[in-house]
């Protein structure tokens, strides 16, 4: 018995880790969006300096959860969490490293350098809000251990990818139409593809907390759609 309560003691210190990482990642992407959308670069190098917590916290849970599996040698649901766990906090790892790419953007001035119609065309403000929604509501059911918000998040991931195809069209005409602005565009295209990338690790995230709630593996499924819309349907 007391075995049992050393497991769970261990068990939740790393899931109280993730979930502080957690937040620490879900604010850096939301002063991303006000840095990027203002360029503020103050507030662009902040976030820069911030990125070393999300790679210590990576490497500290990483090797928290391999020495849980050594000392217990979980198995079921214990061992699915643990695994989860640890690729949660990778994807939340790349998370950061994008949000980083951005911020430095804004430091060398790149968003101040596109029209403010451009930026509406390309519905950067509503990928932002898209994403942090996605890693919010991530946490929400991570922490409440309910799947049911997957489906929804799942697709707001198609949303990213649709906003993101419809922009690089846009910066294609945008090229035609001002070659000398040509730089700057590819740019602004490599924000479209970061916010992007960060949709899809909202999205592996999902599928991890999926897997170790349900014990269902949506990845690389042909199947992941139709559990989406599955998931929604329920009451």
């Amino acid at each position: 018995m007391e075995k049992l309560k050393h497991n769970e003691r261990e068990l939740k210190i790393i899931k109280d880790e993730v979930a502080e990482m957690w937040r620490l990642v879900l604010s850096q992407l939301q002063k991303c969006k006000q840095a990027y959308l203002t360029g503020d670069a103050e507030l662009a190098r902040e976030i820069i300096s911030r990125e070393k917590r999300i790679n210590s916290f990576e490497l500290k849970i990483d090797s928290d959860c391999e020495n849980y599996i050594a000392l217990f040698a979980p198995v079921a649901v214990d061992l699915r969490l643990v695994l989860s766990l640890m690729k949660i906090s990778g994807a939340l790892e790349r998370i950061g490293d994008f949000a980083e790419g951005i911020a430095l953007h804004v430091v060398e001035g790149g968003s101040q350098q596109l029209a403010a119609n451009l930026k509406e065309d390309l519905k950067i403000e509503t990928m932002f809000d898209i994403v942090i929604s996605m890693l919010s509501d991530s946490f929400v059911a991570l922490e409440s251990e309910n799947t049911k918000l997957s489906g929804r998040i799942l697709q707001k991931d198609d949303e990213v990818d649709s906003l993101y195809r419809e922009g690089k069209d846009v910066l294609a005409e945008y090229i035609k139409k001002y070659p000398e602005q040509g730089r700057n565009a590819l740019e602004t295209f490599l924000i479209l593809r970061r916010l992007e990338r960060i949709g899809d690790h909202c999205s592996n995230t999902v599928e991890e907390i999926v897997f170790y709630i349900d014990a269902k593996i949506l990845k690389h499924s042909k199947k992941k759609q139709g559990a989406a819309e599955n998931a929604l349907d329920e009451p």
